[in-house]
């Protein structure tokens, strides 16, 4: 890490907003695709269309499509967005909600559920697209062909890969050329629920980390699961040079002061630093077309405007 130190929060200077293609597409429907369930699925139309996950919202905007969604999940925070009626509790799907909005297209997660909601929703006829959840860097294109293709646009889903890669190949340039790598802790805090986990292998940050030039310190204590609850034992271990965590999730503890107070925190080198890197919740571990922000905050919070 050098001289520099990382920053105490998100820069905050990018709004949340997502940045459409210049020229939005125009559908070419009817398209078959395969489900990531390994469903088939015929989509006749593109002109009101339910994604389940913020992500998968995020991806349709950015196509050029965002007109065409007539609603949203929770976890869809970008300002475009912030008018569409919600159709999960929790995150949980309202297959009422979702079916009194007679879409023409749902696109759902392997994650989204419950699957009687999936299941019903199905039954009702309506073309539902299952995709692979986000992971890693070389998930990003992958899903947002899927999305282009059930859209019946590939050509703008190529335009963007094509776009995202270019950004997150600039965010990279940021990288200090040479230098001990920073260990980063990723945290996921929910303060109001006494949620307090630590992020392994399968959280979704790692190759985020690895991308900004990082050890992600629960993929390197050999955490397998995506999250454990947190210990002083495995802090102890896993002596993070920073802590990461999600814009709401340090709020919900309190902010440093609090995140401080959660046993064995103090006790790193981040706690005693105060040296914590917030991303927003709706986009870190998204791995869609803004996640050169995200990548860019990473790095401009561990090493300074380099």
């Amino acid at each position: 890490m050098g001289q520099r130190s990382p920053g105490n929060g998100d820069p905050g200077s990018v709004p949340d907003r997502v940045e459409p293609l210049a020229q939005a597409p125009v559908p070419v429907l009817p398209a078959t695709v395969a489900s990531a369930d390994g469903a088939r699925v015929t989509v006749a139309s593109a002109d009101r269309v339910v994604p389940l996950t913020g992500s998968l919202n995020e991806i349709v905007y950015t196509l050029g499509l965002g007109p065409k969604v007539v609603a949203r999940d929770i976890t869809a925070t970008f300002e475009q967005a912030a008018d569409l009626p919600v159709v999960t509790r929790g995150h949980d799907v309202s297959a009422e909600s979702v079916l009194s909005l007679r879409p023409t297209l749902v696109l759902a997660e392997t994650t989204s559920g419950p699957a009687e909601a999936i299941q019903q929703i199905r039954d009702a006829g309506i073309p539902l697209l299952v995709v692979a959840p986000a992971k890693s860097l070389d998930d990003v294109a992958k899903r947002t062909d899927a999305v282009a293709a059930a859209l019946g646009v590939k050509e703008a889903g190529t335009q963007l890969n094509q776009r995202t890669a270019e950004r997150i190949a600039t965010a990279r340039k940021g990288l200090p050329a040479s230098g001990k790598k920073p260990r980063v802790a990723f945290l996921y805090l929910r303060g109001t629920a006494s949620v307090y986990l630590m992020g392994g292998s399968d959280s979704g940050a790692g190759s985020l980390l690895d991308a900004a030039g990082a050890v992600d310190t629960g993929t390197e204590s050999g955490l397998g699961k995506d999250f454990t609850p947190i210990t002083s034992e495995a802090l102890a271990a896993a002596a993070p040079d920073a802590i990461l965590v999600m814009s709401k999730g340090l709020e919900s503890v309190g902010g440093m002061d609090g995140l401080v107070k959660i046993p064995g925190i103090a006790q790193t080198p981040a706690g005693m630093d105060r040296r914590v890197i917030t991303v927003d919740d709706g986009v870190l571990l998204n791995y869609g077309p803004r996640t050169d922000q995200a990548l860019t905050s990473l790095i401009t919070q561990l090493y300074g405007k380099v």
